[in-house]
């Protein structure tokens, strides 16, 4: 099989002739900048590092990675990573990399960096040798307006929204390139589908405000979400038109899960959530052909048979460490009905802190577990934070591929 048949061997669960492997198809299964310049330093990779994030500071994945690590899917964003104007700057470990040319943060006096929008406002802010961006304003954190008609500016307001890395190019210079991508690599390609309705929701009121709307302003939540599915459906009409018969794989986003548990309960998500993704997954099955990715972390095992309902395919980041996450239990319920991309090696206490020996014998562990009759893309749990080791990284990998057998 080549890559592209890989994955979506997997996604239909047909035994693929391989575990797929994943590293920097999205802003979920991406790798930190500073992690990335440890980690080809090690390689002995000369190239500058592009930050294709700027709020999460992730680094675009060269190809010479890609090929090395057997990497089977590509972010479409890739395109607007390899052109275009960058400028060098100094990440917080003092190692160089490259930020887009329309990013500017401006440096404070105490060291910290912060983004602002024409009228001024700070939007975000990273402290002193922190590793990423902190959203700074919420526009409707002191309640909602009395009606809802300009939420399209106040989205604008939004650090998460405006610094999203969206490509430059025409639909007709952007089609052209994918085929390009897709006919000369062979990998599957991912898009980001912009589709958030919970986080939005975070972003706009915060998250301590947003969730007491769910109990005490149900009505002016349920408007908001509303107008947001309005919002997400014009977007997704121009991504199936323009690209929907080329890429393969489309991303949604909520996080709708703690370490300890679900971040709500099961009646309150299917009264505000369940409904509004079934019309988005609708839309997105009847006018093309990409498989609906939903990154949600936390425990969201509650959600699951939720998510399969209503036409997601594949689940991310598989937080195996949080309650109720088990592995084993996991593939034994929903693994003939939805795609564990994900889970594939523990990165809050193993890839970070383990031996490369440790670190091997957890992806093996887990690519049998999750591996059987398809249904899995490996990916370690969530983005390769900056203090992974160089050694634990290739490790993890190279795990893989002794389990493939390579």
């Amino acid at each position: 099989m080549d890559s592209r048949e890989r994955i979506l061997s997997a996604i239909n669960h047909i035994q693929p002739d391989k575990v797929p492997i994943d590293l920097g198809s999205s802003t979920v299964t991406g790798i930190s900048a500073i992690a990335y310049n440890n980690l080809k330093r090690h390689l002995k990779i000369e190239s500058k590092t592009r930050v294709f994030d700027v709020v999460q500071q992730l680094a675009n994945v060269d190809m010479e990675v890609i090929d090395l690590f057997g990497i089977d899917a590509l972010d479409i964003n890739r395109i607007s990573a390899e052109s275009g104007d960058w400028y060098d700057t100094e990440l917080p470990d003092g190692s160089l990399a490259q930020l887009p040319g329309w990013y500017r943060p401006a440096r404070d006096k105490d060291g910290s960096w912060y983004t602002t929008d024409e009228e001024g406002t700070i939007l975000s802010k990273r402290a002193s040798g922190a590793a990423f961006y902190d959203q700074m304003y919420f526009p409707y954190e002191k309640g909602y307006p009395e009606n809802l008609n300009d939420l399209n500016k106040a989205l604008k307001k939004i650090s998460w929204v405006v610094h999203s890395h969206a490509s430059n190019l025409n639909e007709t210079e952007l089609r052209a390139k994918l085929i390009d991508l897709k006919d000369t690599t062979n990998k599957a390609l991912v898009m980001s589908g912009g589709v958030k309705l919970l986080e939005l929701g975070f972003f706009i009121r915060r998250m301590d405000n947003l969730l007491m709307d769910l109990m005490t302003k149900e009505a002016k939540l349920s408007e908001m979400l509303d107008i947001l599915v309005e919002m997400h459906l014009a977007g997704l009409e121009k991504k199936c038109r323009s690209v929907g018969d080329i890429v393969d794989v489309i991303r949604f986003g909520d996080d709708l899960g703690m370490t300890t548990g679900p971040i709500m309960d099961l009646e309150t998500f299917r009264k505000f959530f369940k409904p509004r993704y079934k019309i988005l997954c609708d839309y997105v099955k009847k006018h093309s052909n990409m498989k609906i990715f939903m990154h949600s972390c936390g425990s969201v095992r509650q959600f699951i048979p939720d998510f399969i309902d209503v036409g997601i395919d594949i689940l991310n980041p598989v937080q195996t460490n949080c309650y109720d996450m088990e592995p084993v239990a996991l593939k034994r319920e929903f693994g003939r009905d939805i795609t564990f991309w994900g889970g594939g090696v523990d990165t809050a206490s193993v890839l970070n802190r383990a031996t490369p020996e440790e670190v091997r014998k957890d992806v093996l562990k887990r690519c049998e577990i999750f591996s059987q009759d398809g249904g899995f893309v490996f990916a370690p749990i969530h983005n390769i934070l900056s203090e992974v080791p160089a050694q634990n990284v290739i490790a993890a990998y190279n795990a893989v591929r002794e389990f493939n057998g390579e």
